[in-house]
């Protein structure tokens, strides 16, 4: 599986891309938590915004078509993962992990201190997840003012309906 940057004409793949991705909450036994496969995804701005600092990564087919998408951003210091996507038909395969390391090698390119990011706790493709990968959780005094800042966005959107929680990776 290769990994690059994303291009501007790959964007609306990508927003496909997250919504194939969202399917799976569907079938999780969490009161109301199904919802999250009908979220939208991030807006074509927002993911050019990524793109432009650099910062929107695919994995791609033999054909060169995104399977899978990584969009971040510094926050304190570290670079913050705001989305990682694996499409459902190439799940299993290490892409999200592949795509993770990606990144952390582009982190410490730019001389920040690691990877962060916000998870769904009761998720088994979440946190427990991103705990095999060398995650860790954050405790509330461990929240970086900008890491409290997200946090703060996450619930004004609603998604702490959910347990969530902070996670590192050094």
């Amino acid at each position: 599986m290769r990994i690059r940057p994303a291009t501007s004409d790959e964007l609306p793949v990508l927003r496909a891309l997250e919504r194939a991705a969202g399917s799976p909450f569907r079938d999780l036994d969490l009161p109301g938590i199904a919802e999250i496969s009908d979220d939208e995804p991030p807006a074509l701005d927002v993911l050019e915004r990524h793109r432009q600092a650099g910062h929107a990564w695919v994995a791609v087919d033999d054909q060169n078509r995104p399977v899978a998408y990584l969009i971040a951003e510094p926050v304190d210091g570290a670079l913050h993962v705001e989305q990682v996507s694996v499409h459902p038909d190439f799940a299993h395969r290490r892409i999200g992990e592949a795509l993770l390391a990606y990144a952390a090698e582009r982190a410490a390119d730019e001389c920040l201190s690691g990877l962060t990011l916000t998870t769904f706790t009761d998720v088994p493709w979440n946190a427990p997840y991103y705990a095999r990968l060398g995650f860790h959780p954050l405790g509330e005094a461990e929240l970086t003012p900008g890491l409290r800042k997200i946090r703060a966005a996450e619930a004004e959107a609603g998604l702490d309906r959910w347990p969530r929680v902070c996670m590192r990776r050094p």
